[in-house]
């Protein structure tokens, strides 16, 4: 199985770069591109421990329907978005975050598997990784920018 791992300093308290990350409608805004929606399950706000949501997005040109679960919440130190129903064979979405002086680490690891066996390897080897690594990588940095910047309070009520 591929995994991911990216790490993004941020100049902001640990519990707002938490909530922030398990904010359905800043993902919504860091997913524009794709044109995400979240269509059940929690739709908005912050998703808790044993929720669900169902994201529609187009990606590779397809219209795709995802389901994860927060299966670990652990605030504001982890949490862990798992596929439950979805075009992954599986993945595991965790992330973490420290305090560090006046700094976060936010710490992503996505562990995920394709479909499709040595079809799915070759995907991955060839296209998955790369694409998945920038966008994980363009949602930390609207994490980043809403933390560091005030901005987080267009979504955080």
């Amino acid at each position: 199985m591929p995994i991911i791992r990216i790490e993004t300093y941020i100049k902001a308290d640990i519990n707002l770069c938490f909530d922030l990350s398990i904010s359905i409608d800043l993902h919504k805004l860091s997913t524009a591109k794709t044109n995400e929606e979240a269509i059940a399950g929690t739709t908005s706000g912050l998703i808790k421990l044993n929720e669900t949501v169902t994201w529609q997005a187009t990606h590779f040109g397809i219209r795709q329907k995802l389901t994860s679960l927060i299966s670990a919440h652990e605030r504001p130190f982890h949490f862990r978005d798992e596929q439950v129903k979805g075009a992954f064979r599986s993945f595991k979405h965790d992330h973490y975050f420290e305090q560090k002086g006046k700094l976060v680490l936010m710490t992503d690891i996505f562990d995920y598997e394709s479909p499709y066996g040595i079809l799915g390897k070759c995907f991955n080897q060839l296209v998955l990784t790369k694409y998945l690594t920038g966008f994980l990588t363009r949602r930390n940095a609207m994490i980043k920018e809403f933390a560091e910047t005030g901005k987080w309070k267009q979504i955080l009520f």
